[in-house]
C-alpha cells in the first residue's frame, strides 16, 4: 500500500497538470499544447510540484489528518509559488493562472486525500513481524532501533535463543518454526550464532518456502533501518566497496555536483553576508564568520568556515552541541533552524575540502579520542566529508560517545550504498527538513 500511495502521489502531477493544460488550451485559449512555448513552462510546473511533495514528506511524513492538510497545502503552494517566481526571473510569464491555480487546488485534496489513506493504513498494521533468534541485548537493541524512525515499519513480535531455536540440543522437534506460527512472523531476523546452526538453516528453508522472509541481523539493519548495526561493524567495514574510491566515474560527477552547487551557495552568500551582519548587531555581537579545524578525507585537517551562531563571552563552538543548546542566542538559533549558518561551507566545497553529501566531519580532538575507543572510526574518513549526510538526516543530534557510534552506524550505510540515487535522496530529506524548520 505505502508504494502505492507513493506512486500516486508522483503521477498525480502529471495527469491533473497535464489535464488543465489540455483544457485551458481546447476550450479558452483555443490554441494547441504541444508544439507551443507554454508546453515547457507545464513541465517545468509538475517538476516544482514533484519536489515539493518530496520535501514536504508526502505521503508517508505526516502524522495526523491535519498534519497531512497543512502539507498538502504547503506543497501546491510552494510548487506554484516557485514556477511563479522562475517565470518572472525569465521573463516569460506564459503559464496561464488557470493551470497554477487550478492544478494547486485539485492536488491539494488529492494529496491531502492520498496521505490520510496512507496514515489509516499504516495505522491498521501493515507494518513487518519479526522474530529474532538473536541474544537478549542484541535483541534489546533491535527493539529500541525498529522504535526510532526505520525506513520499513516492523515490530519485535518474538525473540529465541540461538541455542532455543536449534532441534539438536535435546529439546526436540521444530522450535523455530512453531515460535514463528506462533507469533505469525513475516521476518526472522539471525544472529551470528543461529547462522552457522545447521538445525535452525533446515528449519528456515521450511518457513522460507511459506513465505516468510529470512535475513541476517546485518542485511536487516541494512533494509529496515538505513544503518548497519553495531556488533557488525568491525566484521563488515572492510566488505564492501565504496564508490568514491572504486568507481572514478562516480567520483568525477560528484565533484562536478560539488563545484556548481558550490558556485551556486557562494552566490547566495554575497546576498546573505549584509543580512547575517545586520542581525548580528541586534542579537549576536562578535565577528562574522567562525572558523573552526576539522579532520577530512584520508585525515587531513582543514578550517571550516560558518556564520558565527554564539554571542561572545559564551563558551565556544568547539564543544558537542545539544538541541535548544542554551549557548545558543535568538539570532543563532534562528541561524541554525533554517539552517544559514552553513553556507559559507561552499569555500571548502570549491576548495575539495568537503562535498555537498558524505559524513560530517569532527573536530581533532574527537576524533582521536573515538579513534581511541571505537578500532573501525576511521574507515569514515576514507571518503570526502560532507555537509550533509546520512547520518544527519536520520540521527541529527551528537553530543557523546554513544551518539558518536550511533551516527556511524549510518555513516557505513552511506559508504556500503554510496551513490547518485542515495546522494539525492540525503539531498532532498535535508530540503524536507530545511523546509519543516528542523535545524538545531
Amino acid at each position: 500500500m505505502r508504494r502505492g500511495t507513493s506512486w500516486i502521489v508522483a503521477i498525480a502531477p502529471v495527469v491533473i497538470v497535464g489535464l488543465m493544460a489540455e483544457l485551458h488550451a481546447r476550450v479558452i485559449g483555443h490554441y494547441r499544447l504541444f508544439g507551443s512555448s507554454r508546453l515547457g513552462w507545464t513541465v517545468v510546473y509538475v517538476l516544482f510540484l514533484e519536489l515539493a511533495a518530496y520535501a514536504m514528506g508526502l505521503p508517508h511524513t505526516p502524522r495526523s489528518a491535519m498534519g497531512a492538510c497543512w502539507s498538502a497545502l504547503g506543497a501546491v503552494v510552494a510548487g506554484a509559488a516557485g514556477v511563479s517566481v522562475l517565470q518572472l526571473l525569465a521573463g516569460s510569464p506564459l503559464l496561464p493562472r488557470f493551470v497554477v491555480l487550478g492544478s494547486a487546488g485539485l492536488l491539494a485534496v488529492v494529496y491531502a486525500a492520498v496521505t490520510i489513506v496512507d496514515q489509516r493504513t499504516r495505522a491498521a498494521g501493515s507494518s513487518d513481524r519479526v522474530l529474532a533468534v538473536l541474544r537478549p541485548d542484541e535483541a534489546a537493541t533491535l527493539e529500541t532501533d525498529l522504535g526510532s524512525a526505520p525506513e520499513r515499519p516492523a515490530a519485535l513480535v518474538g525473540l529465541l535463543d540461538p541455542l532455543a531455536a536449534s532441534a539438536t540440543v535435546g529439546n526436540g522437534g521444530t522450535p523455530l518454526v512453531e515460535a514463528a506460527e506462533a507469533a505469525q512472523a513475516s521476518v526472522v531476523v539471525l544472529g551470528r550464532e543461529a547462522q552457522v546452526d545447521e538445525s535452525v538453516v533446515a528449519q528456515l528453508a521450511f518457513l522460507h518456502g511459506r513465505g516468510v522472509r529470512v535475513r541476517t541481523l546485518s542485511l536487516f539493519y541494512d533494509e529496515w533501518l538505513g544503518k548497519l548495526p553495531v556488533v557488525e561493524l568491525e566484521r563488515i567495514s572492510l566488505m564492501f566497496d565504496i564508490q568514491e574510491l572504486h568507481y572514478p566515474r562516480y567520483a568525477r560527477l560528484k565533484r562536478i555536483v560539488d563545484v556548481v552547487s558550490a558556485t551556486l551557495g557562494l552566490v547566495l552568500l554575497v546576498f546573505l553576508v549584509p543580512a547575517v551582519w545586520l542581525l548580528d548587531r541586534f542579537g549576536n555581537r562578535g565577528p562574522l564568520f567562525f572558523t573552526q579545524t576539522r579532520v577530512g578525507k584520508g585525515g587531513r585537517h582543514f578550517t571550516i568556515y560558518k556564520f558565527r551562531t554564539m554571542p561572545l563571552g559564551k563558551p565556544d563552538e568547539s564543544d558537542w552541541t545539544e538541541p535548544l543548546d542554551p549557548r545558543l542566542g535568538r539570532v543563532g538559533r534562528f541561524f541554525r533552524r533554517v539552517h544559514v549558518d552553513e553556507v559559507p561551507q561552499a569555500l571548502n566545497i570549491l576548495r575539495g575540502e568537503l562535498s555537498l553529501v558524505g559524513p560530517r566531519p569532527e573536530q581533532p580532538r574527537y576524533v582521536a579520542e573515538l579513534t581511541e575507543k571505537i578500532p573501525f572510526y576511521e574507515v569514515r574518513h576514507l571518503v570526502n566529508p560532507g555537509v550533509t549526510g546520512w547520518a544527519q538526516v536520520k540521527f541529527p543530534y551528537g553530543a557523546s560517545v554513544s551518539d558518536a557510534l550511533e551516527k556511524l552506524q549510518y555513516e557505513f550505510y552511506y559508504l556500503r550504498h554510496q551513490g547518485p540515487m542515495l546522494d539525492t535522496r540525503i539531498l532532498a530529506r535535508t530540503l524536507r527538513s530545511v523546509l519543516h524548520l528542523g535545524g538545531r
